[in-house]
């Protein structure tokens, strides 16, 4: 039981978890603008989300205790790094207009965790775009809604549509409600000066604005040239889904509530879709 725990935790704490959240709605772009299943731009989301979020996590742990590094640490690191080997070798497979996104967000990432600007900006001394007061779940929002909606489309030549432009703010809402849980979640953590949702507007307010973007995020794809009965029934069973979650949650979940339960909705959304296609 004890081994089962510690490869449990290394699969969460590897930021494998969230990288198959990533794929998983990168694939339901692909099923629900029906372009032809495209390996490498796949993999390469998958393997670039496990390298982007394990460097963003554990970029001042390592830096400031290389030489001391926990042995979980250590395996993290040395798993990321052939992540990171594989990422580049799928990278090399993509398209040059796939890159060109690819890079925009990479250095959104890379700016997540490094320092970079004047301290005046910042509201603590890490000096990154996360320490920017309120901007952390935007950010992250931003950069799924760009990597699960557009990097397949563009490698597979797809226009960017009124559809896709749609389908686009529909996953930014749908991140930002999958945002909200952690956050309730660290609120006995977080500093003040990072004006999170729930420290600005309270716990109640917090779950009522999760509540009302999922049926902004329902009702958007009424507005799309093309849907179908299939797409809105799952649609609408997710959103339920999520919101189960959103009211639920609270400061004293354990880890597992947000890290796996709501980390996991995004590959709960596949397979359903996958089983209803």
């Amino acid at each position: 039981m004890r081994v089962f725990k510690q490869l449990f935790d290394f699969y969460i704490n590897a930021s494998i978890h969230v990288a198959l959240a990533v794929y998983a709605l990168s694939f339901i772009t692909i099923f629900q603008f029906k372009v032809p299943y495209d390996e490498n731009v796949l993999c390469f989301i998958f393997y670039a989300s496990i390298t982007g979020y394990n460097f963003v996590k554990y970029f001042g742990v390592a830096k400031f205790h290389h030489r001391s590094l926990a042995n979980w640490l250590k395996a993290i690191q040395i798993f990321s790094f052939f992540c990171f080997l594989l990422m580049c070798y799928y990278a090399w497979q993509l398209k040059q207009n796939t890159l060109l996104c690819i890079a925009v967000f990479g250095l959104i990432t890379f700016f997540y965790a490094i320092p970079f600007l004047p301290k005046h900006f910042f509201l603590d001394k890490q000096q990154n775009l996360r320490s920017v007061s309120g901007l952390k779940i935007y950010l992250i929002a931003l950069v799924w809604s760009g990597v699960t909606v557009f990097l397949p489309l563009i490698n597979n030549e797809y226009p960017i549509s009124w559809d896709v432009i749609v389908t686009a703010i529909q996953r930014f809402v749908f991140v930002v409600v999958l945002m909200l849980p952690f956050e309730i979640r660290d609120l006995a953590y977080d500093s003040l000066k990072l004006s999170t949702v729930p420290q600005k507007i309270g716990v109640y307010a917090t779950k009522l604005l999760g509540l009302t973007l999922l049926l902004v995020m329902f009702f958007m794809e009424f507005l799309k040239d093309e849907t179908s009965m299939s797409w809105i029934l799952v649609l609408a069973f997710v959103s339920v889904v999520t919101s189960f979650f959103v009211v639920c949650s609270n400061k004293v979940r354990n880890k597992y509530y947000t890290a796996f339960w709501v980390e996991g909705l995004p590959i709960f959304w596949l397979l359903i879709w996958a089983l209803m296609g």
